[in-house]
């Protein structure tokens, strides 16, 4: 479990790239990007930057290069912003949430398809004996009086 101290340094990172990434990045490589989660390392030396780009893979691409080229300017804003005693170098990751959320909707498809088809066939199906094969208790009195 991280330390309350760098999750609030993770979300100060954060809100610091996105603004950078909106006010001042100017390059027009960079995409639409969403900054999803930002992880720091125990000794808050390395900090990962999650994020999702919409498009295509070209747009990824595009999008991966302007941010590989930005982080330098960004790192810089962010010691200057938060004053560390070191300031974590960066790492952009793009994010596979999205896929991974697709995958699983699908796989939930699948899952509801095949529940349709047993309910299907559950409808159809008729019983191997009689409908109930437990006695009743009616019907042991009636077997003890006999």
């Amino acid at each position: 479990m991280a330390s309350p101290r760098l999750l609030k340094l993770a979300e100060q990172i954060k809100n610091i790239t996105a603004q950078m990434l909106e006010r001042r990045i100017k390059d027009p490589r960079l995409g639409f990007v969403t900054l999803t989660d930002v992880r720091l390392t125990g000794d808050s030396r390395d900090a990962t930057i999650f994020y999702t780009v919409m498009g295509d893979d070209a747009a990824r691409a595009d999008t991966q290069a302007a941010l590989q080229s930005a982080t330098g300017v960004i790192r810089s804003q962010i010691g200057k912003q938060l004053g560390l005693r070191f300031t974590p170098t960066l790492t952009f990751i793009l994010d596979a949430v999205p896929e991974n959320a697709q995958h699983i909707e699908e796989l939930l498809a699948q899952a509801r398809q095949g529940d349709a088809e047993v309910a299907d066939r559950a409808a159809q199906a008729n019983y191997a004996g009689e409908a109930d094969p437990y006695k009743k208790k009616a019907e042991e009195d009636l077997d003890q009086d006999g």
